[in-house]
């Protein structure tokens, strides 16, 4: 289960069996201002995964914010979700709408300048 609203999605899903996985997590995020990256997006995850309390920030510039799902992804993976199970990064349809959000906050154009030392 899922839902969203600018600026939040909530992702929920709970184990059916003892081999299965759980875990209800809360990602806020919001445009910041970076003092070396400069304007860009601070990301919060928090909630429980396999019942590990977590909580992680993580901030992305202007011209990266849009691969925030591997960030999210790492972090599951981090706290307890089997790359077998990260579903939570490969949600297309939330992922798609908070993505058009994220754009929408940071005024991210087609054709916007991307930093070379990013693409390192």
């Amino acid at each position: 289960m899922a839902t969203f609203e600018p600026g939040h999605l909530h992702i929920e899903r709970h184990a059916l069996t003892d081999d299965d996985v759980s875990y209800n997590i809360h990602i806020d995020y919001e445009v910041t201002q970076d003092p070396k990256e400069g304007k860009g997006m601070l990301f919060t995850m928090r909630g429980n995964i396999q019942g590990r309390e977590m909580e992680e920030k993580f901030f992305l510039p202007k011209d990266q914010a849009y691969n925030f799902a591997s960030n999210i992804t790492q972090i599951a993976e981090k706290y307890g979700i089997p790359k077998v199970y990260s579903t939570i990064g490969s949600m297309h349809k939330n992922y798609d709408v908070m993505f058009n959000d994220v754009r929408v906050q940071l005024d991210v154009k087609s054709g916007d300048p991307v930093k070379p030392e990013h693409l390192e």
